[in-house]
């Protein structure tokens, strides 16, 4: 919730003890504080406080994500009460919760965000909820961080969340880096191994952050990898719990970016997660995700930033100025051709924001995980390089099969998403199901994509291809300009045409 939200309890007119006397009206049933044994992960309620003022009353929730959420529009007739809470995303609606009173305990049932809430409280003292309020976390006021001088192409890599979720551990890190060295993705320009959500334990006496008992060593395994070429990426979140409900970075940004940097990391991803429930404007977003920017550079280690917030609050034009080297622009991808297909034709995020030092990020890269036919996976991995989006893998490198590891080698894709010029391509015109796309690359060169959108096989007229044939990058078929091209249902046919492409034959003399 906003910090001006994150009030002292003393400063609450309070009924002492927490539950009303036995000879107290009805419509007093729930003055007090109720406090919750055994409360759901998420969004661990803790407790609830409610104070009457004759017929008005007012009312909070506390809870191990968001910390104190107030009550809207509280309502109390008899032995129940209603009252409207703000979902975590200010960009959602605020859902209805009920109170039910059944003698010295109350059921509070409700819904926030993903989870449906149902929780049973006792009376308890109103000095309790003091350990339930979040500590305090003063913003930075907002200016232009410099370029950390870092990802002057799409970063590269892998990520553990899109195959493995928060199922991690030190050995297969150590594996998927060693997978990534002899499957030859190494040398194809993929560098990072990212610990998505899942490697945090708990904070020491002292604040600072260990990872949990499945990483006993984090320093040794960022040693591991950087033996091998690589570089490791870490994932924390500006809010008190990430996404998977580990510890985040709230209140400890300075801290946990020395951390991050003594043991090693190249790489970090910032996912908003509760945060979206605590900071609650574009402008609170911006400053929460400028202090781990500046916590970063202030270490003197080049690490990666990657901005994890949905793509709203046009964080392209903004995500650059906080040091952010890449920014979501979308929600989550699902390994589907819809999802895909949704990101990368719809929400991409605008060519103008990105270039090198900052990319518009589409999300980790779906490939191999088993969810499309590989002429889908062509079509995901050519839209991202077109876009000049980080290409992040997200499958299991250890049991990848020849021909994933054919597609994720291409070196024509590889060389149009690292295209030094860093001009992201956008839509030349649309026919049907067909969508021709163009990206400007250095040198004079160009990219052109034609993606099949139907569920049927397509004839296109290559008409984009300048005045010399040019090779395909999945058939390896050389097209003549204007000639007609073959592509399967959700495919693509994608060139990567030189200069000479472009220049007119010299005339013949007379």
């Amino acid at each position: 919730m906003k910090a001006a939200l994150l009030v002292a309890v003393a400063a609450l007119a309070l009924s002492p003890g927490g539950a009303r006397a036995p000879d107290a009206p009805a419509a007093a049933a729930f003055d007090g504080t109720w406090l919750f044994d055994g409360a759901s992960d998420y969004p661990g309620l803790r407790a609830v406080q409610i104070t009457q003022y004759g017929s008005e009353a007012t009312g909070e929730l506390f809870s191990d994500w968001y910390g104190m959420v107030p009550m809207r529009s509280l309502q109390i007739s008899g032995d129940t009460a209603t009252f409207q809470v703000e979902t975590p995303s200010p960009h959602d609606a605020p859902t209805t919760w009920t109170i039910h009173r059944d003698g010295d305990a109350i059921r509070v049932t409700g819904k926030i965000w993903y989870q449906h809430v149902e929780a049973e409280g006792h009376p308890g003292p109103a000095a309790a909820v003091a350990r339930f309020l979040l500590p305090p976390n003063p913003l930075p006021r907002l200016h232009k961080l410099p370029d950390n001088g870092l990802a002057r192409t799409p970063p590269m890599g892998w990520s553990s969340w899109n195959h493995f979720a928060d199922k991690i551990d030190d050995t297969t890190i150590r594996q998927i880096a060693d997978a990534m060295v002899a499957s030859g993705l190494r040398d194809a320009g993929y560098r990072y191994i990212n610990i998505d959500d899942g490697w945090q334990g708990e904070r020491d006496a002292d604040g600072v952050l260990h990872a949990n008992a499945r990483f006993p060593d984090m320093k040794a395994l960022a040693d591991y990898v950087h033996a091998r070429g690589l570089k490791l990426g870490i994932y924390s979140s500006p809010g008190p719990r990430t996404c998977a409900g580990y510890t985040g970075s709230y209140g400890h940004v300075a801290q946990d970016a020395k951390t991050f940097a003594a043991w090693g990391i190249d790489y970090l991803k910032y996912d908003l997660c509760s945060g979206e429930g605590i900071f609650r404007t574009a402008g609170e977003v911006k400053a929460a995700y400028q202090q781990m920017g500046e916590a970063l550079q202030a270490t003197g280690r080049g690490i990666v930033f990657s901005l994890c917030q949905y793509g709203r609050d046009a964080v392209g034009t903004w995500g650059r100025d906080v040091g952010g080297n890449s920014w979501r622009t979308s929600s989550d991808i699902e390994d589907s051709y819809a999802s895909m297909a949704k990101i990368g034709f719809a929400t991409g995020g605008q060519a103008q924001d990105a270039g090198p030092g900052g990319w518009n990020d589409l999300d980790m890269l779906e490939v191999g995980n088993g969810g499309m036919s590989l002429d889908e996976y062509r079509t995901h991995l050519a839209l991202w390089a077109i876009q000049a989006a980080p290409l992040i893998l997200g499958n299991d490198l250890r049991h990848m099969s020849a021909e994933i590891r054919v597609l994720l080698t291409n070196r024509t894709v590889i060389a149009i998403d690292q295209d030094a010029l860093g001009r992201v391509g956008q839509r030349l015109h649309v026919a049907g199901p067909i969508e021709a796309w163009s990206r400007p690359l250095a040198g004079g060169g160009r990219a052109i994509a034609y993606f099949n959108r139907g569920d049927k096989r397509a004839v296109v007229i290559a008409s984009d291809l300048g005045g010399s044939p040019a090779r395909e990058a999945w058939t390896g078929q050389v097209v003549a300009p204007g000639s007609n091209v073959s592509i399967p249902a959700h495919g693509v046919a994608l060139f990567r045409l030189n200069p000479a492409h472009f220049q007119k034959p010299a005339a013949r003399p007379a």
